[in-house]
């Protein structure tokens, strides 16, 4: 494996590890506000979902040796303050699960872009895999909240 394939593979790990701790943060901040039990619920189950994804995430980037990199806490604050506000005068279910959609598909692109990136060079690596089964999770998340809108 060359030293580029392994280092688009190393960034595929950080931006995999990224998208689900950002998905698990954007569902952390808005449970408090969801007065909806089913939707409460389903984001329940996406948040042990985010966490499993994350823990495999981690354990790929310390088999290279490496440490998982978090979000800076300014940025992670922002991001709640970003969600607080957008919330402030919309808390309703639909609004709630248009965030989330909105979340996921930014998630699925990210990670769409990094696998077409890094397919070519280590089509069935860890990583690529890891990425597509977050991907296909992803657009399970948008279909069930669908649901709420």
């Amino acid at each position: 494996m060359s030293t580029e394939t392994i280092s688009r593979l190393g960034e595929l790990s950080e931006a995999i590890y990224k998208n689900v701790r950002m998905g698990s943060d954007l569902t952390l901040t808005l449970m408090p506000k969801v007065k909806n039990e089913k939707l409460k619920a389903e984001m329940s189950e996406q948040l042990a979902e985010y966490e499993q994804f994350a823990a495999k995430a981690q354990a790929l980037i310390k088999k290279k040796g490496e440490e998982a990199k978090e979000e800076s806490p300014l940025s992670k604050w922002m991001a709640k303050m970003g969600i607080t506000m957008n919330t402030l005068a919309d808390s309703t279910s639909s609004h709630i699960a248009e965030m989330m959609i909105q979340g996921s598909t930014m998630n699925i692109t990210d990670l769409l872009r990094k696998i077409h990136e890094s397919e070519d060079e280590c089509g069935g690596c860890d990583e690529i895999s890891l990425a597509r089964d977050i991907v296909k999770f992803e657009e399970k998340n948008i279909e069930k909240m669908k649901v709420f809108l």
